[in-house]
């Protein structure tokens, strides 16, 4: 599984667009921004989440799910759960800043 937020955020350790991810991947651009604009767990056909994931693999990307270990000691980043589960908090926060 992967999130949007995920995406989003291999797309930005790898400084790529949409469009190139796309390219990468064999997906089109309009199923890649839907992809990114999904709540939560990405949605798609099992044929094109594949492939996206694959493509972010060979880019050297590694999708870590919640409460799992890396498997490797590259660089990351990670998404602490918040200290408030209210989602409208760390926005709120973000505004501030």
């Amino acid at each position: 599984m992967i999130t949007a937020a995920q995406l989003r955020a291999a797309r930005a350790l790898l400084d790529i667009d949409q469009r190139q991810l796309a390219e990468l991947s064999g997906l089109s651009v309009p199923t890649i921004q839907r992809m990114e604009a999904s709540e939560g767990v990405v949605r798609g056909n099992v044929d094109s989440l594949m492939k996206l994931i694959e493509a972010l693999n060979q880019s050297g990307i590694e999708l870590i799910g919640d409460r799992a270990a890396s498997q490797t000691g590259g660089r990351g980043v990670r998404l602490k759960e918040p200290a408030l589960s209210d989602s409208r908090h760390v926005k709120g926060m973000a505004k501030r800043a």
